[in-house]
């Protein structure tokens, strides 16, 4: 049995059990209701009785003498110990949960590695991949709108082409080999991918953002600017 299997099987089993801790919990937590239910009408009972009898004269005002009967006191220990049995379903539980979580992080970290593995054949045994447009970048509807500015292409396409690809160029975890030849933006220097944005100054030698680099997790509304255009700017409305 491979470690998914047995993971996918050790899964399955886990609802019903937890279904049958919880079930548990809430007859134990009814239980406790009612003990303590009874025991704070006991309680109440007998402190009406010990005040009658001091009032009366019956019994010696003495806060060392007067105490509550044993059955209120076995009450009280009794609803103690059932507390102590809902904290111990309670942490079996969590570990059961936990346990799973533990199984599933090692599973992700060997399927990770699987990957990488594969990847890495890949790329050595040069396997041909269609490789991405870069005329073209997921979330930039607005791109046609920026007065005909295009990306900028490399010009020295004619001497990669002589040269050996690397196994990635782009440092990334890319499922797809990427194209020595397309062209890289953003702080990172690194290819199109994911959601991008463009620097709305005509000047900007950089020009499209990822938007994690810049912080971003959606299109900014109006003009946007990178940290470096945005500091030539304010220099100049300085001056």
């Amino acid at each position: 049995m491979s470690f998914l299997e047995e993971f996918q099987a050790n899964l399955e089993s886990l609802p019903v059990i937890l279904q049958k801790k919880y079930a548990l919990l809430r007859d134990l937590d009814k239980s406790l209701q009612e003990i303590q239910r009874q025991n704070e009408q006991r309680c109440e009972q007998e402190i009406e009785d010990i005040r009658r009898g001091v009032r009366s004269g019956n019994i010696t005002p003495d806060t060392s003498v007067i105490r509550f009967s044993n059955e209120a006191l076995d009450e009280q220990k009794h609803s103690i110990r059932i507390a102590g049995e809902k904290v111990a379903l309670a942490v079996q539980a969590y570990d059961l949960v936990d346990t799973r979580i533990q199984q599933l992080d090692r599973y992700l970290k060997k399927f990770d590695e699987e990957l990488r593995r594969e990847r890495e054949n890949a790329a050595i045994s040069g396997v041909p991949t269609s490789a991405p447009d870069g005329n073209t970048k997921s979330g930039r509807g607005n791109e046609g709108g920026r007065g005909g500015r295009k990306k900028r292409q490399t010009s020295v396409a004619v001497a990669t082409e002589a040269q050996p690809a690397p196994v990635n160029p782009t440092g990334m975890e890319l499922d797809l080999p990427v194209d020595p030849n397309e062209p890289t933006y953003c702080f990172c220097n690194q290819v199109s991918y994911g959601e991008m944005v463009a620097c709305d100054n005509p000047d900007c030698k950089i020009e499209w953002f990822h938007f994690g680099c810049v912080g971003l997790k959606e299109q900014p509304k109006g003009k946007w600017y990178c940290s470096n255009c945005a500091v030539t700017k304010n220099r100049r409305r300085g001056k």
